[in-house]
This record gives structure tokens, C-alpha cells and sequence, in this order.
């Protein structure tokens, strides 16, 4: 479909952003992709109104590809993690905490791409692109909402927590697996939030470059992600596993120690190169011969409030090559199951709780040139605002070299955040 587009400079950019939050609440469906001015990507997109959509639990990923060649469009959407059962001989047997599909992707009706100050709007041909803009910027906010009900309940407590790292180690130990995510939940029940500033707190603390604010009818996914699960760009694509994390320190002396740490500590040192094995694996069953390469391996990263260790793995693929086949090779994204793959989602569904849902899923968009960009959905709060309900899940890789207490540690800094967020 042939859009409207019309390019705006001079553009407060700042405000630009505060008022795009906020105009959110205008829409239904609605999807905002904020990198923090990440150079790899747009500065930031933002789509709303819905104009046609697909929403699938069954040949999900067939759906999508009809979906994508019908539109020649814009989509955005999400992949839930329980996408797995369609992709593999899987099955999720534990509580499910929201209804999702295992798929949704809407066409905007209006789309606004920026990129190093310049707001460019996109627009079904019924709509015109200096109104949509014009009611962004002029947008005025009214209403001010108190989060009730903060207290949030973690549903594996301590003992239960540490108990299960055993476990967990144990089947290392029988050889099961070398390497399990493993994850928990923060929850509430009854609880009222404003998702709005909730989103803009979180973003202030993390600054993270795949960061989401995704409105889907009372659903919303405020997410601070820091990862990026695919990304294609013509006949490229690119994955950017994380593994390894540390608090960064505001004492300067204090967070070199922490730094160092985490570079030539063996066991983060070998949680990223398991991970970068099995990507490199999962790539080369859609790639060119002899195309899959390691760009960097275990590189440090530093973001506001965490470090990490993120590796980039790269592989070409044949124009033609649709992305159901690069979804059934790649998802879910290795970094959140462990490896081997297969065994590790087994085992995931044994020692979980709740089914993940968005969690461990993606969301992100492809555009019309069937480019497409996508994140983890990790340091996440995912809340429904019709049923007062709030998840915020955390994890981290358990390899035999684990100290349950230290993985225990490593759960609550990254739940940090989105737990101060709602204050």
C-alpha cells in the first residue's frame, strides 16, 4: 500500500516522545519502539490505528507470511513464547498468568518513523499526515493516575528458589543439558497502575536501545529490553544473544571492579559462548554455506543501571528465504531457553511455574522491503489494566558452575527496576 509521507524538522524531540506516551492512550492498539538513540537502529517508531490484523494460536507463523504478502505494508506485533509448541513437539502445561495469542500483528493507520532529528509521518491515503502530527504535539493530558496497591508477591520464595537451582544442576550433572534459563515472577492482584508513567520511569532508570511501550487492547508490555532477538536487513540477518550481567556501580573505582569482573569471570564467560553455539547453530539451517559469523563474542556493553556481555552473530539468506523459516529456526531466541534447545523448553515447563506468555517472546515490526527488527522481551512489566493484574518475570542461566544465592542475586537486580518504576 502506497502511503502518505511528509517529513518534519525543527522537531522538540524530548517532548515529542512525552507526547506520543501519552497520546497512547488515544488507541486501542498501539506500539511504541524506543531505542535511546541507539545508532543500529531508528531513533524511534511509533504506530497506532489499527487497519486490518491478525491474531493466531494454530499455523501461526504460515498466517503471517500470507499476512505480510497481503498488506505490502508496515505490521507490528508480537511472538509469544508459546509460539514453541507450534514450532517444535512441545507443550505448555503450567498457569497461565495473561491470555495472549501465540501471535498478533496489526497494520497502522498511521506510522511515524525518526531518525537523527527528523519525524517522518505515514499515513493510510484517508488520513493526512500534518493532522496526525499536529495532534501528537497538541496533545494535552488531563488525567493523573496514583498507582494502588504496590506490594508485589514473589512466587518462588528463597528456600523454593535455591531448592530448584539444585534440581536444576542435577540434570546438568546426568547431562539433560549443559545450560537452563530459568525464570520467576514478581506478581499482584488488584492493582491499578499508570502505564503511562510507569513506562517513562522505566525508561529514565534503564535508557535500554530495544526498549517497548505495546498497548494491545487492556494489555499492556512497558519493557526496558537491552537485547535484540533478529534483525533483517535485506539479505542479512543479525542476532544479539546477552549473556551476563552485573550492577553498574555509581562509585567509579567500584564499578572498574565490577567491569572486570564480568569480563574474566569463566562461568559469564561461558554462559555467552554456549548461547553464541547454539545461534550460530539455529542460523545455519536457513543461512548460506559458510556465511554464519561471529561479529563479537561476550563484548561489554554498559547501560544505565546494568553491564553486559552481548555477542553478535551474522548470516546471509537468500531473498526469497520468508520469515516463517527464519522464525522456525531461530525462535524462541536461545538466550531464553538453554541448550540443548529442545531439552531446555522440556525442562523449563517441569521447573516453572506459570507459562511465560510475551515473556521470553518479541515483539517488533516488519516493513514493507520485509526488513523487520525485533526484541527480547526481557525486564518487562506486563500488566492488564481490565483485570488489575501485573507480572513482572526475571531470570538468569543456570550452568553447573551456578551459586544458587548468586543467581538468586542476579534475579532481583534485574527486577530492580521495574519494581522502582511503579512507584
Amino acid at each position: 500500500m502506497k502511503r502518505k509521507k511528509k517529513s518534519f524538522t525543527g522537531v522538540d524531540i524530548k517532548k515529542f516522545k512525552e507526547k506520543i506516551i501519552l497520546f497512547s492512550k488515544e488507541n486501542n492498539n498501539s506500539i511504541f519502539l524506543n531505542s535511546n538513540n541507539n545508532p543500529k537502529s531508528y531513533d524511534f517508531i511509533f504506530a497506532y490505528g489499527q487497519k486490518s490484523h491478525i491474531v493466531s494460536s494454530f499455523n501461526s507463523l504460515e498466517k503471517l507470511d500470507e499476512f505480510i504478502e497481503k498488506t505490502n505494508d508496515w505490521i507490528f506485533g508480537f511472538l509469544s513464547y508459546e509460539l514453541k509448541n507450534e514450532i517444535e513437539n512441545l507443550e505448555s502445561h503450567n498457569q497461565v498468568t495473561h491470555s495472549i495469542p501465540n501471535l498478533y500483528f496489526f497494520q497502522p493507520a498511521t506510522v511515524i518513523l525518526v531518525k537523527k532529528g527528523v519525524v517522518n509521518v505515514l499515513c493510510i491515503p484517508s488520513f493526512n499526515p500534518d493532522l496526525e502530527f499536529n495532534q501528537i504535539l497538541n496533545y494535552r493530558n488531563t488525567q493523573k493516575k496514583e498507582t494502588i496497591n504496590k506490594n508485589l508477591i514473589q512466587r518462588f520464595k528463597v528456600k523454593e528458589y535455591i531448592n530448584t537451582i539444585k534440581k536444576i544442576k542435577e540434570r546438568i550433572k546426568l547431562g539433560d543439558i549443559y545450560e537452563l534459563n530459568f525464570c520467576i515472577d514478581y506478581y499482584a492482584k488488584n492493582i491499578n497502575i499508570d502505564p503511562y508513567q510507569s513506562y517513562n520511569n522505566l525508561n529514565l532508570l534503564t535508557e535500554s536501545p530495544m526498549s517497548v511501550f505495546f498497548k494491545y487492547n487492556s494489555l499492556y508490555v512497558i519493557s526496558s529490553s537491552p537485547e535484540r532477538f533478529i534483525k533483517r536487513n535485506n539479505n542479512k540477518i543479525i542476532t544479539e544473544p546477552i549473556k551476563g550481567t552485573i550492577r553498574k556501580n555509581r562509585i567509579r573505582h567500584e564499578d572498574l571492579k565490577n567491569i572486570s569482573y564480568l569480563k574474566n569471570n569463566s562461568k559469564e564467560l561461558s554462559e555467552n559462548h554456549m548461547i553464541v553455539d547454539l545461534v550460530r547453530n539455529d542460523l545455519s539451517k536457513i543461512a548460506c554455506k559458510g556465511s554464519v559469523k561471529v561479529k563479537e563474542l561476550a563484548s561489554l556493553y554498559s547501560f544505565k543501571n546494568v553491564h553486559q556481555l552481548i555477542s553478535s552473530v551474522e548470516a546471509e539468506i537468500k531473498e526469497s528465504t520468508k520469515i516463517s523459516e527464519i522464525l522456525k529456526s531461530s525462535f524462541p531466541m536461545g538466550s531464553m531457553t538453554g541448550a540443548p534447545k529442545i531439552k531446555s523448553m522440556e525442562l523449563i515447563d517441569e521447573f516453572e511455574k506459570t507459562q511465560r506468555g510475551i515473556y521470553s517472546g518479541s515483539i517488533g515490526y516488519i516493513s514493507p522491503s520485509k526488513n523487520f527488527d525485533f526484541n527480547v522481551v526481557i525486564r518487562s512489566i506486563i500488566y492488564d489494566s481490565d483485570n488489575n493484574k501485573l507480572n513482572i518475570n526475571v531470570g538468569s542461566a543456570i550452568t553447573f558452575a551456578s551459586d544458587p544465592e548468586n543467581e538468586y542475586e542476579e534475579c532481583k537486580l534485574k527486577a530492580e527496576a521495574m519494581i522502582n518504576s511503579l512507584k
